[in-house]
C-alpha cells in the first residue's frame, strides 16, 4: 500500500484489484500518478513490468519504473522509434547547432581580420 494514503496504488485501481501491503507497484506508481501506471500497463503489461520489478534489485528499482514510464510514454508519441526517436532528433539538432557555431566562429574570424591591428569601441566605431 503507498506510504501516503489508504487508497489504493495506480496500478491496483487500474487494475481493479486489493492493494496489499506487499504490492510490488505501490511504492512507485502512487494513486495521485494515474496516468504514469495507464501508460506502463499500455506498452510492457502489468504482468511483464511485474517480473522486471522483481528482477532487479530494490535499490534500482525507481530507476528501472521511471525508465519504463519515459520509454512508455515515448512509444505513445512514437510507437516505432519511442526515445530512440527523440534522441536522435536531438542529435541531429546538435550536430547542425554545432555546424553552425563552427560557421558563426570562421565569420567572427574573418570579421577580426578584416580589422587588422584596428579594435573597435563598445559602440563600434574604430580606434586606431
Amino acid at each position: 500500500m503507498s506510504n501516503y494514503t489508504n487508497s489504493p496504488c495506480a496500478a491496483c485501481k487500474f487494475l481493479r484489484r486489493k492493494c496489499t501491503s506487499d504490492c510490488v507497484f505501490a511504492p512507485y506508481f502512487p494513486p495521485e500518478e494515474p496516468t504514469k501506471f495507464a501508460n506502463v500497463h499500455r506498452i510492457f503489461g502489468a504482468s511483464n513490468v511485474s517480473k522486471i520489478l522483481q528482477e532487479v534489485a530494490p535499490h534500482q528499482r525507481e530507476d528501472a519504473v521511471n525508465s519504463l514510464a519515459y520509454e512508455a510514454e515515448a512509444r505513445l508519441k512514437d510507437p516505432v522509434y519511442g526515445c530512440v526517436g527523440a534522441i536522435s532528433v536531438l542529435q541531429r539538432q546538435v550536430l547542425r547547432l554545432q555546424r553552425e557555431l563552427e560557421e558563426t566562429n570562421a565569420d567572427l574570424m574573418r570579421y577580426a581580420s578584416c580589422l587588422g591591428g584596428e579594435t573597435t569601441s563598445a559602440y563600434g566605431g574604430r580606434r586606431g
